[in-house]
């Protein structure tokens, strides 16, 4: 394992901001991720786990403790099934998967980070997530201080949830394991209605598999969704806050709120999320609560491209950045009366 001391955490991540970690390891073997989740559980000392840092929003006086770089690898398939470990970097997997003529993860294309934070936030994207093809994750039980196998249903899987999001000092994902399709080349149904205008076909529809991988990265390119050094807007962590769900009262109250605000013939965006839940747009919300594409005047601003993305424009610290997302939310709050929850994982910060 490499070993540094004072080590900056800002370039592990993708908004290139935080403080350093008093200490830095990398593991690059499952045997060697367990043993420092070890070491620190029996020294007391805190831990920090970091894949491909796309998620992170590290406080700008760093981490007083053992941050864990996850960098191992490999990939086995067997025929449509496939394991991934969890250093492997997501964007390749998919293109090797879409490369390979399986379906079932074209759709979360150009999506940062590392395989094994997948599961933790049920990675979704285009009418896809992760839940609806992982079969089993094999992880270190820090509780009960062994690997463990936890099936599909074991995962607890909801809207960007899971149960290692619910118990985040619990597990610690090593490999996860997926079943795909072999649907002659063709992708999974279409199922989010933008992607399905772009490639020309009917939600529900199949298409050559690397078309639908290639709409996906060029929508999300437009969005500022896919890392670019040079392009600012990339300096994020995608979507900064989950779309609010709704109880049929709680949307009620809502749409009142944005008659009064829009006029009567408004309407926010809805959609079915279970029985008497509804779903709604964060990026909605943010751009009709008055903060649009490329809001502030700071070195921490909103996308030019999206108005769900946080940015870093150089220079900007996470103080910046918090500022920010506390005048989205409280702005949001005071237009609609919905508090927007943010989606990356805070580290000795918070909203």
């Amino acid at each position: 394992m490499q070993e540094l001391h004072d080590a900056p955490l800002a370039p592990l991540t993708t908004f290139r901001l935080g403080g350093p970690a008093a200490r830095l390891v990398t593991a690059a073997t499952d045997a060697e991720v367990v043993a420092a989740v070890r070491e620190a559980d029996d020294s007391g000392t805190p831990l920090l786990l970091i894949g491909g840092g796309s998620n992170l929003v590290i406080g700008d006086k760093g981490f007083d403790g053992t941050a864990l770089r996850i960098a191992t690898r490999g990939v086995e398939r067997d025929g449509t099934r496939l394991e991934l470990a969890a250093g492997e970097v997501w964007t390749d997997a998919v293109a090797r998967s879409v490369e390979a003529g399986l379906a079932g993860v074209e759709c979360l294309a150009g999506i940062p980070g590392s395989a094994g934070a997948t599961p933790i936030q049920n990675v979704g994207a285009y009418g896809q997530e992760v839940s609806s093809t992982i079969t089993e994750v094999i992880a270190y039980d820090r509780r009960a201080r062994e690997t463990v196998t936890l099936t599909n249903a074991e995962c607890a899987f909801s809207y960007r949830h899971s149960r290692f999001k619910a118990d985040p000092e619990r597990y610690v994902v090593l490999r996860v394991r997926f079943a795909l399709e072999d649907a002659d080349g063709l992708s999974a149904p279409i199922r989010y209605a933008e992607a399905a205008r772009a490639l020309g076909t009917e939600p529900g529809g199949r298409v050559p598999l690397a078309a639908a991988r290639e709409a996906v990265l060029k929508l999300r390119a437009g969005k500022g969704m896919v890392l670019d050094p040079e392009d600012h807007d990339t300096w994020s962590a995608g979507s900064f806050f989950t779309n609010p769900i709704l109880t049929d009262a709680e949307f009620a109250a809502f749409h009142a709120r944005v008659r009064e605000r829009l006029g009567d013939g408004a309407e926010p965006p809805a959609y079915p999320a279970g029985e008497g839940r509804t779903k709604t747009s964060a990026a909605w919300l943010i751009d009709k609560a008055g903060f649009t594409k490329g809001y502030g005047s700071g070195p921490a601003r909103i996308s030019t491209k999206h108005t769900l993305a946080l940015t870093n424009r150089g220079g900007a610290t996470t103080e910046d950045l918090l500022a920010l997302a506390r005048e989205v939310v409280a702005g949001v709050r005071e237009a609609f009366g919905i508090t927007l929850v943010n989606e990356p994982v805070t580290v000795g910060v918070s909203l």
